[in-house]
């Protein structure tokens, strides 16, 4: 039985840009050598982490959406686990297709709201009592 898969990983923030697409073309057809069909890549680009990782503030993360079965996930996963180049990922079955990303561009900022100042008045209890 095939199921929807998401697999998101980030590289290290050094590597140049050939290599990331080696790195990119690699997991690709790992994946595909394994029967996985409908595979789609997102390159997303050198992103903050949240937290250091491996001494690391920053990563080039990469998003993979495709069809397969578990046991066609391991042997990508474990490709991970084992590359220098890999710093993390993350593989989610989906219960149904969601399209990538368009767009990861910053959040408009909402600008604040006008403080209005509230006139408070004296109800003769003194702080001092």
């Amino acid at each position: 039985m095939s199921n929807n898969y998401e697999t998101l990983y980030i590289l290290r923030p050094d590597l140049g840009e050939e290599v990331v697409q080696q790195q990119v073309e690699r997991y690709r057809t790992l994946i595909s050598e394994h029967s996985a069909t409908d595979i789609q890549v997102k390159v997303w680009g050198k992103k903050r982490l949240a937290y250091p990782i491996k001494k690391l503030n920053d990563g080039v993360y990469v998003q993979m959406n495709y069809q397969a079965s578990g046991k066609q996930v391991a042997p990508m996963e474990r490709a991970m686990r084992l590359s220098d180049e890999v710093i993390r990922y993350l593989t989610l079955k989906l219960d149904r297709v969601m399209p990538p990303p368009a767009d990861l561009s910053p959040l408009t900022e909402i600008p604040p709201s006008p403080i209005t100042e509230a006139v408070v008045e004296d109800d003769g209890i003194s702080a001092e009592d």
